[in-house]
């Protein structure tokens, strides 16, 4: 079974940045959940909190409330002792992650559309020209990544729904996993950003049934590949 280290947790030598409006609790929990997503720290790695707060150069405290932040996105579970272990990528939560996102997501571009909003729409084709100059280019799939989740914010936030966003974001680790296994494929980078254009053009459209379907179309392409993922990646999934 995997363990941390003190090197794999250091952030900027060891030290979290420090930011007088984020508690540091917030900064350890951030930390550790992108590296859980991100698969830098795979499913049944042990994290010790000694060992975090000890990386981080912060007391047990804030680890223990990120810990309990972590355990409540389903990302890792707690057993006495102090050790902590990060779960395996469940498909039933991927589903329901899944099933969340889609009827959130649908929504948001229907009214969009039906709003005529621009100022979203003119923020989401400003993000979609930075991923076009990315595509293709594997050693940016992060900067795509963020990007891509971007895009995605700056349509909720064109419905005023941000916290929304937030909620459904912290809500989908098992999801998010899926597809950081999925993005790397041949294709995904263009698929994703045809997918981004479409959204739009069915927005400007006013077709808030059009905009919905494009979305829903949008969403499909890493469940419809699950099988194919969880087949290769058998010793990630529960």
């Amino acid at each position: 079974m995997n363990t941390t280290t003190g090197g794999l947790l250091a952030v900027h030598d060891g030290n979290l940045k420090t930011n007088a409006h984020v508690p540091a609790s917030a900064l350890v929990y951030e930390e550790v959940r992108n590296r859980i997503i991100s698969l830098s720290l795979l499913p049944e790695t042990t994290l010790v909190r000694a060992e975090l707060a000890e990386s981080f150069n912060v007391s047990q405290s804030p680890v223990r409330e990120a810990i309990m932040r972590l355990e409540q996105d389903g990302l890792v579970v707690s057993y006495p002792q102090s050790r902590t272990v990060v779960t395996k990528i469940d498909v039933a939560r991927i589903r329901e992650e899944h099933f969340l996102r889609v009827a959130a997501e649908c929504e948001v571009v229907r009214q969009l559309a039906e709003a005529k909003e621009s100022s979203a729409v003119v923020k989401a084709k400003g993000i979609v020209k930075m991923q076009e100059a990315l595509v293709g280019d594997i050693e940016q799939i992060d900067l795509f990544k963020q990007l891509d989740e971007t895009f995605h914010a700056a349509l909720f936030n064109g419905v005023s729904q941000s916290n929304l966003h937030l909620q459904i974001t912290a809500r989908s680790g098992h999801l998010a996993r899926v597809r950081t296994l999925d993005l790397p494929r041949a294709g995904k980078m263009i698929s994703v950003l045809e997918g981004h254009k479409a959204i739009i053009d069915a927005i400007q459209s006013g077709d808030g049934n059009a905009a919905s379907a494009e979305m829903r179309q949008h969403l499909s392409g890493t469940m419809e590949r699950l099988p194919q993922i969880i087949e290769e990646n058998k010793t990630l999934f529960s």
